[in-house]
């Protein structure tokens, strides 16, 4: 594989572009890896490309029932940040946004970061207060944090409805290193470094069991035979509790959907990232023009990659609270990724009871912007057989001992995460 570069492109611009080289290969599946991730998304093949590049684990195989990128990390709305307030959670996701800074010139890749700022308005005194308590924990943990008052978020964000709006803005707390990274590039850059440095990518192979003898996983019986692995780590997202079911394992976990939606292409009208405290909502606008917009996740458990229209009606409404001048608009398509909700709202990466099977799930709202975090702490855990400090509050048995991690405060209740 060539390395991507000024001089490559214009070497390939001189001949016609007939001379680029696959982004990565289309190997046979071994008999036997050191490794087997399942799951060909952003945590999966992260996960891969930090056990070869830091841990020199490269026997390693990724399984993906589909083609890569085919599920979550090319169905969200692109959005990073770190701006939360628990510990475990602050300093997990402010490593992962340390990462995405230094991404790709990391993997050789235009993973499209661009760190536009994310912007949470609020509307009451109480939220403001909330607001400036988090920000306080964040600027305490290292993490960059702003609380602007109501004419600042007016000059920031011009097109909000300040003036009539059913919620009165108040101001807003404002991550300035936050903002969204194009996400199918993501895939298709972990994929590639992942594969330059020797790992298997293997497309349309499905897992279909996890072969347990006496306590200890052997392997994974795919589509295309039997593949045998020493370690077995899950990265499976919304269908983490089917594939964990293979092992025999049952997991505080339940399926979801969350739908985003994406506008007609229009003039630069957002030049950050916009959250609506009185609800659920998020919007950002993307290179090509479009609003990119979700909400809430669809209240009904389901493994199916789409949504009812409650929700889409929902949303609009909150998007027409913030900005009425979306009523002019014209949605062009929407999408649905499956959320596996953790019963605290925060992931699980972790060993499970069975040795050498490794557990990476539990994101809720929260998946693509830890890619890269979660595949380096994922990586660390498989590699040594331990947590690292960055997730061992992450840990599954946190359940059983009581100690969640809970940063909406709403309890073990999935849907209201």
């Amino acid at each position: 594989m060539g390395h991507y570069s000024l001089f490559s492109l214009l070497k390939n611009a001189l001949t016609g572009n007939r001379h680029w080289t696959p982004a990565w290969r289309f190997p046979e599946p071994k008999a036997r890896y050191d490794t087997v991730i399942v799951g060909g998304g952003g945590h999966g093949l992260s996960t891969a490309y930090y056990l070869a590049k830091e841990h020199g684990i490269t026997n390693v195989a990724v399984v993906e029932k589909g083609y890569l990128g085919s599920g979550n990390v090319g169905r969200n709305t692109t959005i990073i940040r770190s701006n939360y307030l628990m510990p475990a959670n602050t300093h997990f996701y402010e490593h992962s946004l340390k990462l995405w800074e230094g991404l790709e010139q990391d993997i050789n890749y235009n993973a499209m970061v661009s760190q536009r700022g994310v912007l949470n308005l609020c509307h009451s005194d109480g939220q403001r207060d909330a607001y400036a308590r988090r920000g306080n924990a964040m600027r305490l943990a290292g993490v960059d944090a702003e609380l602007l008052d109501r004419e600042q978020v007016r000059a920031m964000v011009p097109g909000l409805n300040m003036d009539n709006a059913r919620f009165p803005i108040k101001g807003g707390l404002l991550q300035r290193r936050g903002g969204t990274v194009r996400h199918d590039a993501v895939a298709w850059g972990y994929a590639r470094a992942a594969d330059r440095r020797g790992v298997d990518l293997l497309q349309n192979t499905e897992v279909i069991g996890i072969r347990v003898e006496g306590g200890r996983v052997r392997g994974v019986e795919t589509t295309r035979g039997f593949i045998a692995a020493n370690r077995v780590g899950l990265a499976c997202a919304g269908n983490t509790s089917r594939v964990a079911a293979m092992a025999g394992l049952r997991l505080p976990i339940e399926s979801h959907v969350l739908q985003a939606f994406v506008s007609e292409g229009v003039k630069p009208m957002i030049d950050t990232v916009v959250t609506f405290g009185a609800g659920h909502f998020y919007v950002s606008q993307s290179d090509k023009g479009g609003l990119v917009f979700g909400g809430d996740i669809d209240g009904y458990n389901s493994y199916a990659q789409r949504g009812g229209m409650p929700i889409v009606r929902h949303v609009m409404e909150e998007a027409l609270q913030l900005f009425p001048a979306m009523s002019r608009l014209r949605y062009l398509r929407q999408w649905g990724g499956i959320m596996d909700m953790s019963m605290d709202g925060s992931p699980i990466i972790d060993r499970t009871p069975i040795d050498g099977l490794f557990l990476n799930g539990g994101w809720c709202y929260g998946g693509f912007k830890a890619t890269p975090a979660s595949g380096w702490c994922f990586a660390h855990t498989i590699a040594t057989g331990e947590p690292h400090r960055l997730n061992a509050g992450f840990r599954l048995d946190r359940f059983g001992t009581g100690r969640l991690v809970d940063e909406k405060g709403a309890g073990a209740q999935p849907n209201l995460h």
